[in-house]
């Protein structure tokens, strides 16, 4: 699993989550807990993960967008 994207801005995590999924990738949205525990106060930041294998087409895919 390598971490990709890193970010408290709960819509852009989502925007990146559709892109990489409608890329045929499978992103993993990391740390959804620990917000949900600080009461979303966006101190702490969510990741998104992929497999280690498709990491760079990840980050192919989000640079692509303008989003790296």
């Amino acid at each position: 699993m390598e971490i990709i994207v890193a970010s408290t801005d709960t819509i852009r995590l989502s925007f990146l989550m559709a892109l990489l999924r409608d890329a045929g990738l499978t992103p993993i949205l990391l740390d959804q807990n620990i917000a949900a525990t600080e009461g979303n106060i966006s101190m702490f930041p969510r990741r998104i993960g992929v497999p280690a294998a498709t990491a760079m087409q990840a980050r192919r895919v989000l640079r692509e967008a303008g989003e790296a």
